[in-house]
Order: C-alpha cells, then sequence, then structure tokens
C-alpha cells in the first residue's frame, strides 16, 4: 500500500514524534511510506529508518510573520508540493496538513480552542472535511462525537519503550523534578512553577528543568508572564530548549520525577516515556489521563494538589506503581498501532477512495 502521511513540521513534537514512529512501523510491515513535512529549520530532528521516503517541503523564515499569516503560508507550501495522486493513502497528522489536501484520513490528537481567525478556519476545516478520523485516545473520540458528531477510529499511540527503558540515567550536580513540552498555556506552566515553589519549602535541593519547546505559536507574552512569576517565587528553573534526540532518555531516566500538567493533551506520549524509563509520573487530572493511565500514576488538580502529588513521589517512591508503569508503557508499541492503521486503512479502500 502507498501511503503518505503529513506534519507539519521537522521538529520535536507530540504529532512529529507520532509521525514518524506510525511512518517507520508502517514500512517495517512492508508498506511504502512516504513522510510530507514543512521543513523548518532543516531535516527532521532525528535520524529516520531508510525505508521511509522523505518529503521535507522548504519553509524559509519570513521575520515580522504574524501567525495567522504563518499558518495561512504553511498551508500553501505544502498543498503546491504535495502530490496527492502518488498515494493510495493520504493521512494528515494535525490542522495545517489537513487543510492543505483536499481528501485525507485525520488524526485528531487532541481539540484546541483558538482566537485567531485563520487557526480558527483552520481548525475546523480540519477536522470537517477529512472522510475518516483516528483519535489517540477514547476520550478525545467522545469530544469529536460530541462538537461534530463524527465517529473516530480510536488507536492508542505507540511508544519507543527499550530507547527509554534501556537509558543510562543522566547525573546532575542536584536532583531534578522534570517537565517536557516547553512553556506555554496548554502545557499549564503556571502551575507548574507554583507547584515547584511549594515544593522547594520541603525540597530546597529540588532544581526544575523544563525540556522542549518547539512550536509554530507565539507565546512570549506568556513567558513574560512566566518569568514574572518565577521572580515573584524566588525560583529558577533551569530552561533548555528542545534538547538532542539522544540525550532524552537519559534525561528523563536521572529524573526524580516527572510533571505532566497540561490542561489539553490527547495521550500524553511523554509523559508514557518517562514511564517505560522509570521515573514516577505526576499529571493533571484529566479524563483522557485517567483514560489512558489509570493507577501507574499520580494526579493533581492545581498547583497545591500537584506539589503534593510530586513531592511523595520525589520522597517516596513506589516500587510497583514503577513497574505498572513501565509495563504500560511496553503494552503500547508502534508494531501494534501500525496493524490497527493498515486494517483501517483496508476497510476505508474497500468502502470508499481518497478520489470520490
Amino acid at each position: 500500500m502507498r501511503i503518505a502521511l503529513l506534519t507539519y513540521s521537522t521538529r520535536p513534537r507530540g504529532g512529529v514524534v507520532h509521525t514518524l514512529g506510525l511512518a517507520e512501523a508502517l514500512a517495517a510491515l512492508g508498506h511504502d511510506v512516504t513522510v510530507w513535512t514543512l521543513g523548518r529549520g532543516g531535516g527532521f530532528f532525528r535520524p529516520v529508518d531508510p525505508r521511509v521516503h522523505l518529503a521535507v517541503v522548504p519553509f524559509p523564515e519570513a521575520p515580522g510573520e504574524g501567525v495567522g499569516e504563518r499558518i495561512q503560508r504553511s498551508i500553501a507550501l505544502l498543498r503546491q508540493a504535495f502530490t496527492p495522486s502518488a498515494y493510495d493513502v493520504v493521512h494528515a497528522q494535525d490542522c495545517i496538513s489537513a487543510n492543505a489536501v483536499d481528501r485525507c484520513v485525520r488524526t485528531v490528537h487532541h481539540l484546541d480552542q483558538f482566537t485567531t481567525p485563520e487557526l480558527v478556519a483552520c481548525h475546523e476545516r480540519a477536522i470537517v472535511r477529512p472522510y475518516a478520523h483516528v483519535c489517540v485516545s477514547s476520550a478525545v473520540a467522545a469530544e469529536l462525537h460530541a462538537g461534530w458528531g463524527l465517529t473516530a477510529t480510536v488507536i492508542p499511540n505507540g511508544v519507543d519503550h527499550e530507547r527509554f527503558a534501556s537509558a543510562v540515567p543522566h547525573v546532575a550536580d542536584h536532583p531534578y523534578l522534570l517537565s517536557v513540552g516547553g512553556i506555554e498555556p496548554r502545557k499549564g506552566s503556571l502551575d507548574l512553577l507554583a507547584a515547584y515553589a511549594r515544593m522547594r519549602r520541603s525540597l530546597p535541593g529540588l532544581r526544575l528543568v523544563i525540556a522542549g519547546g518547539e512550536t509554530l505559536f507565539d507565546y512570549r507574552d506568556y513567558r513574560a508572564q512566566w518569568d514574572a512569576q518565577a521572580a515573584s517565587l524566588d525560583v529558577a528553573p533551569t530552561v533548555l530548549g528542545p534538547v538532542d534526540h539522544a540525550f532524552l532518555p537519559s534525561l528523563m531516566a536521572g529524573a526524580s520525577a516527572f510533571a505532566f500538567p497540561s490542561t489539553k493533551e490527547g495521550f500524553g506520549l511523554a509523559a508514557m516515556e518517562a514511564l517505560a524509563a522509570g521515573v514516577p509520573v505526576v499529571v493533571r487530572d484529566l479524563p483522557v489521563l485517567r483514560e489512558v493511565f489509570g493507577s501507574a500514576v499520580t494526579y493533581g488538580s492545581d498547583a497545591a494538589s500537584l506539589a503534593a502529588a510530586l513531592t511523595r513521589a520525589v520522597k517516596e517512591p513506589d516500587p510497583d506503581r514503577r513497574a505498572a508503569g513501565r509495563a504500560l508503557a511496553a503494552a503500547h508499541t508502534w508494531a501494534a498501532a501500525a496493524r490497527r492503521h493498515v486494517g483501517l486503512y483496508t476497510s476505508l479502500r474497500g468502502a470508499t477512495s481518497p478520489d470520490s
């Protein structure tokens, strides 16, 4: 089967990680897979299995460009370059790539609420135009059905379990609490900062380390608010920004605990990777995260409860929960996800076609 997977970036965001993991697993099953993407800053953030074809569309920087303009330019460039007739299945992984094609399968990782007009329109078209939908959790599928009356096939994420389970823990000068995803509203960064300030009352030597943060959006105002709150709380987190792909597993494995206070998620891949690394994980108490993680993690709903759960995780790590977390992560394989995608693609080819 000739399969095109479309994503919007070469940088390490969850949807891009998902696209590459799925592409490699599909190629391992013998399918002809091409990943189409916009080359933001060059090639992909990690090596890609050579069985996967890569089509990276140049996306030069445009100084002074607003978010809406950037979204429209992204859609236009990908649409101009893409050749849909070359594939049996076209599968878009995000809002931008779903807008760049006329007919596609769409994975809805999570649902957003935007105020920028171009983003609002992009988000809506990327939901209503695809002829089939995939969600990585039942909770998001339920949101999609409640909001638009659409029925999605639920196929959970895979995780590169062995890569994180076998990592040699990073040794730092001080114990550290880790969060991955950068500083932005959806990641609950302000709550994390407040929770960390509370934790330092009983764990004064604990550092907060934040990794990742590649994004299309401009969060300068939110970052300024975050910096001001850090100063008022007298805390100085270590903000690494994007980290090297090869270093991330060690950074995960060396953490005393992993914080995942996101306010909106579709699955929680970074938290699942932390479980694979054997690290205690605390997440925000969201229905989707209850569904995915069950009792393998602990939960908090605000800065105070997140701080309490994280403090317990650091001071009193639970070996049974650690073992349950490793087992849960090991059960989510890209091979299984790929097989389920192939089943979906096959059923869709029998019922309809992207050209119909």
